[in-house]
């Protein structure tokens, strides 16, 4: 079991940054990979940024990439979101996912989500 608890969301008005963090707790020693998604009315949930239990390897939307940098700090076991020069249409709900396996099992783990508004 893994558990995923998000902060740093809020009010921010476009072209300013904010930083999101994600917590893990539990057996996160089988996470494989850690992310952020994020979700707005009406629209699927869509991948943000991920990145591999090591950190060596990084994944960004092409509409998030070169201004949201995803990183992770093991001695605290977060994941960071640091997100500059913010956009009207980054607002959502940002959600934590962690990615579990272990031999003959895997499942995705998701924080509660933390909203993220833009304004012009």
């Amino acid at each position: 079991q893994v558990q995923l608890v998000e902060s740093g969301g809020g009010l921010v008005q476009a072209g300013g940054s904010l930083r999101l963090s994600c917590a893990a707790s539990g057996d996160i020693s089988r996470i494989v990979t850690m992310g952020w998604y994020r979700q707005s009315p009406g629209k699927q949930r869509e991948l943000v940024a991920a990145l591999t239990s090591t950190g060596s390897n990084t994944n960004y939307a092409d509409s998030v990439n070169g201004r949201f940098t995803i990183s992770r700090d093991n001695s605290k076991n977060t994941v960071y979101l640091q997100m500059n020069s913010l956009k009207p249409e980054d607002s959502a709900v940002y959600y934590c996912h962690a990615h579990y396996s272990r031999a003959f099992y895997s499942n995705d783990y998701w924080g509660q989500g933390t909203q993220v508004t833009v304004s012009s």
